[in-house]
């Protein structure tokens, strides 16, 4: 299995617009940051876990042709606005299938009205396969996913376990149930927006508290603010197994 880092910023991105933090002026590539996004690639399955506003460009950047569905971890702005973009996939393949929780399923249908039209849809719009998912494991292409609950904020969002590799983004809290789902995992990806406390993600410590807990073999660090500081400075302070994610890396498991 093959993961690429699509995007691992946070919602505004890095450089945020019109910002004159250090961090934002980085002429270090691995400094400019996308939002949050990956692409999990195995046999010839390609699926792609969220689907934010720099969708497009990600897909350009590392020359994707075709995908076989999104994984959707909650309905944020950063995570969902890029749907409509998968229309040049929908024009050589069809329907594009979709994997979330009804909840957010129902937060696509208001942001995504003519998508989901019956009457009189505009032809050159996407179509969508939607499967809704709960807390049981489902199956994409030939392999088996486990959601499992983490909670940002107030808000139930899904991380993902698939086989040896798992992805946690927008986490402050999970219970102990739901941790059990990881154990074993040999590559965890873990959100760390900064090294202050912040309402609803993990910030550094918590992140690295989380990875202890988890125990995998490496873990790759997300949903990275300029807060966190300079990323050849930040990797520095980190456990020999933890690694900072950033844009295009590719990974394999």
């Amino acid at each position: 299995m093959e993961i690429t880092f699509l995007g691992t910023g946070t919602s505004q991105g890095i450089p945020i617009i019109g910002s004159d933090h250090p961090v934002c002026l980085s002429e270090d590539s691995r400094d400019k940051r996308l939002r949050v996004s990956i692409l999990v690639e195995w046999d010839n399955y390609t699926y792609v876990v969220d689907c934010g506003p720099d969708f497009r460009q990600q897909m350009l950047a590392n020359q994707v042709s075709k995908i076989d569905g999104i994984l959707f971890t909650h309905e944020h702005n950063d995570h969902i606005i890029g749907l409509d973009d998968v229309r040049p996939f929908y024009f050589k393949q069809g329907d594009i299938s979709v994997y979330a929780h009804p909840r957010v399923i129902k937060a696509l249908e208001k942001r995504f009205d003519y998508v989901f039209e019956t009457v009189n849809k505009y032809p050159g719009t996407p179509s969508l396969k939607i499967n809704e998912i709960n807390d049981n494991p489902f199956t994409i292409g030939n392999l088996d996913v486990v959601p499992v609950n983490v909670w940002h904020h107030k808000l139930q969002v899904y991380a993902f376990r698939f086989g040896d590799f798992a992805y946690v983004t927008d986490a402050k809290t999970i219970e102990e149930e739901e941790l059990e789902k990881l154990k074993g995992v040999k590559v965890l990806t873990v959100n760390a927006l900064r090294k202050e406390p912040h309402l609803s993600h993990f910030n550094l410590e918590e992140a690295l508290d989380f990875i202890k807990k988890v125990n995998p073999e490496r873990a790759y660090l997300t949903h990275i603010s300029h807060l966190l500081g300079f990323h050849e400075e930040v990797e520095k302070e980190l456990p020999k197994n933890v690694f900072l994610a950033y844009d295009n890396l590719k990974i394999t498991i």
